[in-house]
């Protein structure tokens, strides 16, 4: 009788990070998915300027700067959270629309380990106008190319 080696695919999660309880959930969520498996967390700070034609260079430029301080803080954020859980894990922020650059990371991260298992992670939002015109969560839902873990 042959016996095959069963071989499990590594896990990629990239988890939508930006220090609130939702999204340390995710972030939570995620250390529980990839234990006792073989790949990294991913996690990610989007900073997004809504109304960046509005703004002067100089504001953009104090803004940006602005985004890196929080970035700063959210990576140590999410170090203290990790520590002791998980140590496979790197921290990434980028501008941009949140679902856009969560699916980008995404799929840079499929591309890059083909064969392996890749996922998005993110907290539920609690705002009641996100009911109303869609939250990031239902975004990546409906247009992300790979799974999507929506954590309540």
């Amino acid at each position: 009788m042959d016996t095959e080696t069963s071989t499990i695919p590594d896990l990629y999660l990239v988890v939508g990070y930006d220090g609130s309880p939702p999204s340390a959930r995710a972030l939570d969520a995620a250390v529980g998915l990839l234990h006792g498996r073989a790949g990294r967390i991913d996690v990610m700070y989007v900073a997004h300027l809504s109304s960046l034609d509005t703004l002067s260079a100089d504001a953009v430029a104090e803004t940006e700067a602005t985004f890196g301080d929080i970035a700063k803080e959210l990576n140590t954020s999410a170090g203290e959270r990790l520590r002791g859980r998980e140590d496979r894990w790197r921290f990434e922020w980028q501008q941009g629309v949140i679902s856009e650059v969560l699916v980008e990371a995404a799929t840079r991260l499929h591309d890059e380990h083909p064969g392996d298992n890749v996922a998005i992670v993110v907290g539920s939002s609690s705002q009641a106008m996100h009911r109303i015109i869609g939250s990031v969560a239902v975004s990546l839902a409906r247009r992300a190319p790979v799974p999507v873990v929506i954590v309540p």
